[in-house]
């Protein structure tokens, strides 16, 4: 084997490992993203400049999207949540929309453009390290009544697949 093949094969494995024990380490686990424990409370302002807690949804099913404008599989779901929270937010379904973007002049365009339904509140480096590092996006955690997180869902998901786990959530 070549060198040049000996050293992609090194990079690899090297990086397949730090992913691998990362997400094994004691402060992954300790990050809360993992289901069943406590979604980490945050207080950051909205667009409207009203603030918003994540923990004064209790008692509602929480979708927490992270994702930016800039992000085209992003760009394809919020389409799908605007929908869910029309179809669902009677039944106790709230949808909390967690930009990345650096500044909240393209978010508030985006949001009017695609009619978002759903608080909005721009995230931050602190809040992406609560949630377990966002190193990509989209990433959405479901998050039940009790304020427990269910499920976290990493690149883009077929909206009927979050569909059916939010109905499952509401009907316990």
């Amino acid at each position: 084997m070549s060198q040049r093949k000996l050293l992609i094969v090194a990079i690899v494995v090297s990086v397949a490992l730090t992913i691998f024990f990362f997400e094994r380490s004691p402060h992954a686990s300790k990050s809360g993203v993992t289901p069943g424990n406590p979604a980490p409370d945050f207080t950051l302002p909205q667009l409207n400049g009203a603030s918003l807690q994540l923990s004064t949804y209790r008692g509602k099913i929480v979708l927490l999207d992270f994702w930016a404008t800039w992000c085209e599989p992003c760009r394809q779901e919020i389409p799908a949540f605007v929908d869910l929270q029309n179809k669902y937010g009677a039944q106790g379904l709230q949808i909390v929309g967690v930009s990345m973007d650096d500044g909240p002049e393209p978010v508030q365009i985006f949001c009017q453009h695609f009619k978002m339904n759903y608080p909005v509140v721009m995230g931050n480096a602190r809040l992406g390290d609560l949630y377990g590092g966002v190193l990509g996006l989209p990433i959405a955690f479901l998050i039940d009544r009790d304020g427990r997180i269910r499920k976290r869902h990493i690149g883009a998901t077929d909206p009927a697949i979050i569909e059916k786990e939010i109905v499952g959530l509401l009907h316990n």
